[in-house]
Formats: C-alpha cells, structure tokens, sequence
C-alpha cells in the first residue's frame, strides 16, 4: 500500500534522493568513527593553519595584506569576549572564543561552497562537520565545561549559589538551564546548517543551473551568522559564569 501512495509522486520531485543520513563509516574495533566527520574537519584545521601561518610567516610594524587581515579577525573575535566577558577577563579566553568562530565559519564553509557530493567514495559522502550532531554537540558541551570552569576558577564553591538566587524556588529551573544551554547551541547550529544544505540539493535537483546560486550565497551569509551566534553565546555563558555571585 505504500509503494503505492510513492509512486504518485512524479520522478522529478523524488526527495529520497535527497540524502541525510548516509556517512562514512570507520570501524575501529567494536567503535563505529565517521569518517567523513574526521576527514573534512581536518581538512578545514589544515587549511586555517596554513591561513595562519601565512599571515604571519613575515610580520611587519605596518601591517598589509594577509596580516592585515588577520589582525582584523583578531580584533573582531577581542571584541566578542571583551563584550560578552569583560574587559578584565576576557583576554585568556580569546583563544577559545576565537578557536570555536573560526572552525564553526570554515566547517560551515566548506559545506556551501566545496560539491562533495562530486567525489565518489566506496561508502557514504563527505559533507561539513557542522551537518553532523554529534560535531555540535561535542562543540556545546566544550562550552558547557568552559563555563563551568571560569566560574569555579573564578568563584570557588560560591559559583553553585547561583542556583538558588534570587531564590531557592528556581534551583530546579536553574539546574535545568545548564542541560538547555548545550542543546540549543548544538540543535540550532545543526539545523540551520543541515536545513541550508537540503535546500541547496533540492533546488539543485529541480533546476540545476541558475536557480542554487543565490540560495548558495544566502548560505554562506547564514553559515557566517551561525558561527557568530555560537561564539558570542558561548562567550556571553562564559562571562555569566564569572560573575560575583554572594
């Protein structure tokens, strides 16, 4: 009966083409790795650490070119902990905040601009790290421990009276807060980069040329939002976490 009701549909809006869930696998042992997951995400680290090492290979007192660009992404991602933590605190976590912007951009990058679905592999395709949930969430609970790590470093045991301010009847709500935190983060990351890229191969499928190009360009747009909103969320979690709290 269902077969059936499939069939009706007519050859050109068949969306089973249209493929979420097929990966590559790695069996290592009794462990199953996504391979594709791990390929490309090394991919994307190779590729800012030769941006990296390229914009500071030859430093000058009056920067241009490349490094003129690089100390402008330095001083756009200083201003996001600066806001978000302090302008007392935020200096040590600049790395991490800008560690956490760069690979989210260039993951999801990589997935809007770089046809994967080109390359012919054995099993399963390769795609952006970001269109996996596992990558989000792993990206969520680093966030989740960075948090809770500025705010015992920098409040001791007096970090847990949060939870019961401004009174003990919101501890359960409090609590709560810390599982909705990462899964936020990590369902809004994925969705938006797993909804974009659906969009892409479903116009792509119906017209193949002209059409995916602005809806492309709007994903690159929304990748680099997406790499914004978690950055600034994870530094706005970060400099709460360091407040007083008496």
């Amino acid at each position: 009966m269902y077969q059936k009701e499939f069939e009706v549909i007519p050859s050109f809006l068949n969306l089973s083409a249209v493929e979420v869930g097929k990966h590559l696998y790695w069996e290592i042992g009794s462990y199953k790795v996504h391979g594709q997951v791990f390929i490309v995400s090394w991919l994307v680290i190779g590729a800012l650490l030769i941006l990296a090492f390229a914009g500071t290979r030859n430093l000058g007192r009056i920067p241009k070119g490349l490094q003129n660009f690089m100390e402008f992404i330095l001083e756009f991602l200083q201003d996001i902990a600066k806001n978000q933590i302090g302008e007392y605190e935020y200096r040590p976590w600049v790395p991490y905040i800008a560690t956490i912007f760069l690979f989210i951009l260039g993951s999801n990058w990589a997935g809007a601009l770089i046809p994967w679905k080109l390359i012919q592999l054995p099993q399963g395709e390769l795609a952006a790290p970001t269109n996996d949930i596992n990558t989000t969430v792993a990206l969520s609970l680093l966030t989740s421990l960075s948090y809770f790590y500025a705010g015992l470093s920098k409040n001791g045991l007096g970090y847990f009276s949060r939870y019961i301010e401004p009174t003990p009847v919101l501890l359960p709500i409090n609590i709560l807060e810390d599982f909705t935190k990462p899964l936020s983060l990590s369902f809004r990351l994925f969705g938006n980069i797993l909804a974009d890229e659906l969009v892409v191969s479903v116009f792509t499928l119906l017209v193949p040329i002209f059409i995916p190009l602005p809806v492309m360009i709007l994903g690159l747009f929304a990748s680099s939002i997406q790499a914004l909103i978690f950055s600034t969320l994870s530094a706005a979690y970060i400099g709460e976490a360091m407040e007083g709290h008496g």
